[in-house]
């Protein structure tokens, strides 16, 4: 028996690449409101966006005395904004530019008494263009907008199943809008050598290994699901993992799972799991990290079912 379609969709990459790249920048004026107003947290957790029910929300942000909330809602297919006070207004999701969508939503915002202003240049992406000058990127099909959405619905529920597996410091299940991945990262507890920049250097303090999903770009031409350990430790390229179609790719220095290599099989879930935790236990025990410390044992009720 295959895999639900529905849980586990199609999703080529050559097929809407155009309303990924716009998507992708939405989402980043999007995030970039929320990391001018929100404390930092440790590793930059406070960015992210979040599966929901109805699309990828910002959780609360606060203004003043009130806080807002902004969603992109797939269902309807809008950008909501609703504040503590009662406001609520949305956008439209639709063709439309990535100046346009910066312009419309500022102007928003403002409507609700709300001033912020961000950094305009794009994070994490080739040849970026200032949000208010991008005309070029200006597609949306609500079709693969929501087909992305439910897929992330699907791995959002088995990374946080992985995540239960480790009682050391985990991050949540999050949405990263600058790389436009979901990921969760376990830590060691130890210091990491220093990065080169303020951005590494707060995301790649400790030792950790992250693992998640995203659509696919550069040299990995489709959706795929990756793993890395950072620092990295010698031999972790020819550690071997499951499930057997995984492999270490040098290009981006991370194990590589392509998402239509196991789509339909009977359990999707399974193959992704082996996925995560073979490459997290070749990071670990390479690492030598304290497993007996960071980790649940098979017997506790949280494994159980």
């Amino acid at each position: 028996m295959a895999a639900n379609n529905d849980a586990w969709p199609e999703l080529p990459l050559d097929a809407w690449q155009e309303t990924y790249d716009t998507l992708h920048m939405w989402t980043q004026i999007v995030g970039k409101i929320r990391m001018t107003l929100t404390p930092l947290i440790n590793h930059w957790w406070n960015v992210p966006l979040y599966v929901c029910a109805r699309g990828l929300a910002t959780s609360p942000i606060p203004y003043g005395q009130r806080i807002f909330e902004m969603r992109f809602d797939f269902i309807s297919h809008k950008l909501v904004i609703e504040t503590s006070d009662g406001g609520r207004k949305s956008l439209d999701l639709e063709p439309r530019s990535v100046a346009d969508f910066y312009r419309e939503l500022m102007a928003t915002l403002g409507s609700l008494g709300i001033d912020v202003q961000i950094h305009t240049t794009p994070d994490e992406f080739p040849n970026p263009i200032p949000f208010d000058q991008d005309h070029v990127h200006k597609s949306y099909d609500p079709i693969f907008a929501a087909r992305f959405w439910r897929l992330l619905i699907s791995v959002d529920t088995v990374l946080k199943n992985f995540r239960t597996r480790f009682i050391g410091k985990c991050s949540p299940v999050h949405f990263f809008w600058g790389s436009f991945d979901i990921a969760v990262t376990r830590f060691s507890g130890r210091l990491a050598p220093p990065r080169p920049d303020l951005i590494q250097e707060e995301a790649y303090s400790h030792e950790c290994i992250s693992a998640g999903f995203w659509p696919g770009g550069g040299e990995i031409k489709g959706p795929a699901f990756y793993s890395y350990t950072a620092p990295e430790p010698q031999g972790l390229k020819t550690y071997p993992i499951r499930p057997p179609q995984a492999l270490y790719r040098t290009g981006v220095s991370e194990f590589i799972l392509l998402y239509d290599d196991i789509r339909n099989q009977t359990s999707p879930e399974f193959a992704i799991m082996e996925f995560l935790q073979s490459t997290y236990e070749a990071g670990a025990n390479l690492a030598k990290w304290d497993r007996a410390a960071l980790e649940r044992s098979s017997g506790s009720a949280a494994t159980r079912g």
